[in-house]
């Protein structure tokens, strides 16, 4: 397998190794309605995904009639591709809806309310005939029809969605740690946590909305599944998987709203698609969003969430990568920090992630590391093997009559680019080195840098070059091509500054201050 890496940052990583996805269907939502391999934005094209230019807000942007629009259409299958999922569509009207009065507000508390509400549910999402008894357990119950078009298979399927949902919540609370979802009273008939199976139509395969605020930014919720994922609505993946990793997402959104429920909505989407890997590591739905990782978008930011791509359902490798770091309590902490109880850190996602990792080395070190070592995913994921081979953003190769080549880009904030430099004609040679110098921006904003030599025998040295206080420094690693398959340079920026509340997608919705930063690497043979 080692053979097999080096030959790909050589070959793919430099050349253009095509990415594929598979098409699988997950979170609880088709990715913008794209069947196969979506595309990805150019690095030029990255550049103005600036918020002040092209993001759009997530919350403060939206009117709550324009909240209210959006959940009627998700819910109603009519969803455009700038709509977000259905379960933060919910929780961005259910934010707002106290803002609304009238008609509006008669409408968002229908949208929002549970499928036994019925025909009080003038948009058609409540249940047509009453309930059968529900399927309950000491902590969850689960709720269904008899009969009609909502009606699940059986009760025995009923009896699977239960014990599904029992084995979620053991492995998320009690083994892993998270909070338990929030007692609703006695909404739904006993102060259980309430599921709900309802055909979803195949576009929605389930969500979880919030209900009743508790303390400071936590509540109470239910979840809604589809009833049967019936294989003519849910072709990919058997009626159990489907099942299994859409509870493993659901359910940690439920777990959220117990820390957090206004969190950035980068943390909550990837963690709770990290979390899939967790409860459904088999099932591998969540690789359908690898194209919108950081493997395969570096240029993009890290806290980006979109309406209209699944970047931030992509980047739960952000958080394998720690949990593969550190153990899966890393997230765990992290969502400690950014809870919103007294108990809790009370922090930002960005500002959570400082605060969990500072004893680690530092957000910018491990950042750094973990945006170069996406040029490798089979050494640095677990399953990172079976992962397409990523691109850089240039290459050359160098030899004994040309020994320099320089790259320079524009690096927007929590985002990286790389270049490979491999040794040509007449550098076979142990004598050869390679100089790398590095010029960025000043190290106030955070840059960073990393050298990787990508040895002939598969083995791989991670050099993080020390830049000064002008951001510019300078390291010299072996090059002979006997020895060396190729030295990638991973540039980063890795600022967390922001003017926070400025109503953007972004860590604290705010405004970051150091994006577009420039970066230049020379990299130029030289002798021992």
């Amino acid at each position: 397998m080692r053979r097999i890496v080096t030959t790909a940052v050589v070959v793919a990583l430099w050349g253009g190794a095509a990415l594929s996805a598979p098409a699988v269907a997950a979170d609880h939502t088709r990715p913008a309605g794209r069947p196969g391999a979506p595309s990805v934005p150019t690095p030029a094209e990255a550049l103005e995904l600036t918020p002040e230019r092209a993001l759009p807000t997530l919350e403060d942007e939206a009117t709550p009639g324009e909240a209210l629009a959006t959940a009627r259409r998700v819910l109603g299958g009519d969803a455009l591709p700038r709509d977000p999922s259905p379960t933060i569509a919910l929780r961005d009207l259910w934010m707002k809806k106290d803002r609304l009065s009238g008609q509006q507000r008669r409408v968002a508390e229908s949208i929002l309310a549970r499928p036994t509400d019925g025909a009080a549910d003038n948009q058609g999402f409540g249940y047509t005939v009453p309930e059968a008894a529900p399927l309950c357990n000491a902590r969850l119950c689960v709720h269904y029809v008899p009969t009609g078009t909502d009606a699940p298979p059986s009760v025995d399927w009923v009896a699977q969605n239960l014990a599904v949902m029992d084995s979620v919540w053991t492995q998320e609370v009690d083994q892993l740690g998270y909070r338990a979802p929030l007692a609703d009273g006695a909404r739904g008939g006993s102060p259980l946590f309430d599921v709900y199976l309802k055909d979803l139509g195949g576009d929605i395969y389930g969500f979880c909305a919030g209900e009743s605020k508790v303390k400071r930014r936590t509540a109470s919720g239910y979840c809604v599944l589809d009833n049967d994922f019936a294989a003519s609505q849910f072709p990919n993946g058997t009626p159990t998987d489907n099942l299994t990793v859409t509870a493993a997402h659901e359910f940690f959104h439920a777990v959220q709203y117990a820390y957090d429920y206004a969190e950035d909505p980068w943390m909550m989407e990837s963690t709770a698609t990290w979390m899939e890997e967790r409860i459904a590591t088999a099932v591998d739905d969540n690789r359908q969003y690898l194209p919108w990782s950081q493997i395969y978008a570096p240029y993009l930011p890290l806290d980006l969430f979109s309406r209209n791509e699944g970047y931030q359902y992509g980047n739960w490798v952000f958080w394998e990568y720690l949990s593969t770091l550190y153990g899966n309590d890393i997230v765990h902490k992290a969502w400690s920090q950014a809870g919103s109880l007294k108990s809790d850190g009370g922090k930002n996602s960005i500002a959570a992630l400082q605060k969990v990792l500072r004893k680690k080395g530092g957000l910018t070190k491990v950042y750094a590391r973990f945006a170069a070592g996406n040029l490798t995913p089979a050494a640095t994921y677990p399953e990172g093997a079976a992962y397409p081979t990523p691109k850089v953003r240039g290459g050359k190769a160098l030899s004994k009559k040309k020994r320099t080549k320089r790259f320079s880009t524009r690096i927007n904030h929590l985002a990286s680019a790389s270049y490979v430099y491999a040794p040509g004609k007449g550098l076979g040679a142990k004598k050869w080195r390679l100089q790398v110098a590095v010029n960025g921006p000043v190290k106030a904003t955070s840059p960073a840098a990393v050298v990787v030599v990508h040895r002939t025998n598969g083995k791989r040295q991670v050099k993080i070059v020390k830049l000064n206080r002008a951001g510019d420094g300078r390291m010299k690693v072996k090059f002979g091509g006997k020895q060396v398959a190729a030295v990638s340079v991973t540039l980063v920026n890795a600022s967390t500054r922001y003017r926070c509340g400025r109503n953007t997608v972004l860590a604290c919705k705010g405004l970051p201050l150091d994006d577009k930063a420039r970066f230049t690497v020379t990299g130029r043979v030289v002798k021992r």
